[in-house]
């Protein structure tokens, strides 16, 4: 579950931030001033910073420079200085989004889950679909943020498909590559044994697959719209 700092003076817009974007799931730091800011980003291990720019005593830009000299955690200026300038002076300093106000909350989520889904794409090698979250480098893989065990053969299935999402795999196709078979003979009913039993681990209704798709005839595919 991710942790967002949230750096905002006005403590009614502040609460009411923290109360909104925890209903999507998030853990929620929050502070009122640059200084509390960088002393929250010491003692914690924040995911997305939500940065106000008119702070009581020190700038937001400063802050986000600051930020920028040791880490490349995403920020997101939330603030009323709207002029295009003000724009840009945000996205020189370092930020991944810029909203100015007011806004809407529902965007605000989504840019949220924009920023972090790329964050976590780009650092760490980490794949985000819907409820289930793989680190390809640690060979870990989440449903709701709960560790899932997979065998070996099921996690190179779902990695497979993954790294394939959008295409239509052809069950011939996924047979060489998981068992390697070099034309000896492998019972095709191991794949369907195989898929059946990811299903259950990831899907939330197997009889009614989100992510594993079947496409009669033909194989499997992964889809990437949830």
């Amino acid at each position: 579950m991710a942790t967002i700092l949230i750096v905002e003076d006005d403590i009614a817009l502040n609460r009411g931030l923290a109360f909104s974007i925890k209903q999507s799931g998030y853990n929620i730091i929050s502070v009122f001033n640059s200084r509390e800011g960088s002393i929250a980003l010491l003692e914690n291990t924040i995911d997305l910073i939500i940065l106000d720019i008119n702070l009581p005593d020190k700038s937001g830009l400063d802050l986000c420079y600051d930020i920028r000299k040791n880490s490349d955690k995403p920020i997101i200026f939330l603030t009323a200085n709207d002029t295009e300038q003000d724009i840009i002076n945000g996205f020189k300093a370092g930020c991944d989004d810029y909203i100015s106000k007011p806004f809407s909350i529902e965007v605000l989520r989504q840019r949220i889950g924009a920023v972090l889904k790329r964050s976590y794409v780009k650092e760490k090698n980490i794949y985000i679909c819907g409820a289930i979250k793989i680190n390809f480098d640690k060979i870990e893989v989440f449903k709701d943020d709960e560790a899932i065990n997979l065998t070996p053969k099921e996690y190179k299935l779902l990695e497979l498909l993954c790294k394939n999402r959008g295409k239509v795999l052809k069950r011939e196709t996924i047979l060489a590559k998981l068992w390697d078979i070099n034309g000896q003979f492998v019972d095709a009913n191991s794949l369907s044994v195989t898929v059946k039993r990811l299903r259950k681990k990831i899907e939330d209704d197997v009889k009614n697959p989100k992510y594993i798709i079947t496409v009669f005839g033909i194989g499997y595919m992964w889809s990437d719209e949830k």
